[in-house]
């Protein structure tokens, strides 16, 4: 084979390890976004779990005001 036929298979193998590294460090940055998504996604969550509405718990808190209401109206 010719030291010209050489120097191409070379060269491509270079071009060709630095693409594949940066490929990889790619991957890994995309992994970690993904992560980081992920727990923001998490908080989002608890915090909407937090901050629900209030027609969830409005029965109860009306059963709780119902002496104080009571007492009110009594007045």
């Amino acid at each position: 084979m010719p030291p010209v036929a050489w120097v191409t298979l070379l060269a491509i193998a270079l071009i060709v390890a630095v693409v594949g590294l940066s490929l990889l460090k790619v991957i890994f940055q995309l992994k970690h976004v993904a992560w980081t998504l992920g727990a923001v996604i998490v908080g989002v969550n608890a915090i909407a779990y937090q901050t629900r509405t209030v027609p969830e718990a409005l029965t109860s808190v009306n059963a709780n005001l119902a002496p104080v209401r009571a007492m009110a109206e009594q007045v």
